[in-house]
Parts: structure tokens; sequence; C-alpha cells
């Protein structure tokens, strides 16, 4: 009787010893479940900056600058001017820089646009300007342009800039013959002034007064 008893309590002990092991491996399992979907789940996050810095390169993608005005961009004037040289007396602004006629502008109005703008920028201010010494007021106006913009006048020429001109003195479009006709520099009485200099003249902008600045 004894030894069955015996017999049986040992069965039960390796049968309780059993299922506690089947339970610990059972935990064991699902724990190393549990830390393989945290895995996942953190390389799932790892791989978000990743793309995260996809976009963030194309947002640094540096964006398209505006096209430049060119010439057209020239600055308002204020007043107008006369400077003196080897060609006489000629019209410029109150910062020294010398001022063209277009010879094909016969109606008073500016028929110089687009790449020919660009090259003989138009003088511009929102009213006539003030005149300066040597300069007739009332032959100061301003004329409308196809864009809208306001056009100095002198003596009912459309006034402009040479391109080619980097400084006060300057008079590199004096006779240049361009989109259609000849550019001259403004005498003070309003005429076209058709004197050419000297080439060092005209390249290096002339001698005396008119190889300086502006005026006040």
């Amino acid at each position: 009787m004894n030894g069955t008893t015996t017999t049986r309590g040992n069965r039960k002990r390796r049968i309780s010893s059993t299922a506690g092991l089947g339970l610990s491996l059972a935990a064991v399992a699902a724990f190393a479940a549990a830390c393989g979907g945290g895995s996942d789940s953190a390389s799932g996050s790892a791989s978000s900056p990743a793309s995260g810095g996809g976009a963030s390169s194309s947002a640094s993608a540096p964006a398209a600058s505006g096209s430049s005005a060119g010439g057209a961009g020239t600055a308002a004037v204020s007043s107008i001017g006369t400077k003196s040289g080897d060609m006489g007396s000629y019209l410029t602004d109150n910062a020294g820089k010398t001022i063209y006629l277009f010879a094909q502008d016969t109606s008073g109005k500016s028929t110089c646009d687009g790449d020919c703008a660009a090259a003989w920028p138009p003088v511009t201010a929102d009213a006539a300007p003030k005149a300066g010494p040597g300069v007739t007021a009332g032959k100061l106006s301003v004329v409308k342009r196809s864009d809208g913009t306001s056009q100095v006048a002198y003596a009912g020429h459309p006034l402009y800039y040479f391109a080619g001109d980097s400084a006060a003195g300057d008079t590199k479009g004096q006779g240049v013959d361009g989109f259609g006709a000849k550019w001259w520099l403004v005498g003070p009485d309003g005429k076209q002034i058709t004197k050419t200099a000297s080439p060092t003249a005209n390249d290096g902008g002339g001698s005396g007064s008119d190889a300086g600045g502006g005026w006040s």
C-alpha cells in the first residue's frame, strides 16, 4: 500500500514539474515574440528618418531665381543737367550719366522696346524731373511707354541711356547705328548732336568736366 502511494506521489511530482516546465517555456516564447514585435516596430521607426531625409533633401533644393530686369531696371531720375566735352554741351542725369535720343522716335513716342530697351534703357521718372544747370524746364516732360512706365522726354524726344556706358562721362553710344536708326547725344537746345569724338575721348569718357561725376 505504501509502495503504491509513493509511486502515485512520484507521478504527481513529475506531472507537476512537467506542467511547470511547459508554462515556463510558453512564457519564454511569449516574451520572445513580444521582443520580436518591438524590434520590428523599432526597425520601422528607424526607417522613417530615412524617408524624412529624402523629403528634406528635396526641400533644400535651391529655388529658381527670378530673371533680371536688365537695363529696364534703371532707377528713376530726379533731375536733368548738362556736361561739356569734346562734342559740346549735352544732357546727363543728376548722377552724370550720359543721355541719348533715338533718331527713329519721330512722333514723340518711344519705338524702342524689348532687346532695344535692354541695350538702350529708357530714362524714367514718375513726373517731369527738375531742370539742372543749362536745361530748359519747359522742354522736360514724360511720355508713356507701351509697358505703362513713364519715360522722360526733352523737347519731345524720349531719352535713353546706353548699356555700354559704365561710368559718368562715358559717351560710347554716340553715333551708334542700332535697331533701325542712329543714337545721338542731346544738346541743351533739344537738338541731336551728330559730332563724334576721337576714340580715346569716346572710350575714356571725354576730358575736363565731361569725365567727372554728377552735379547737384
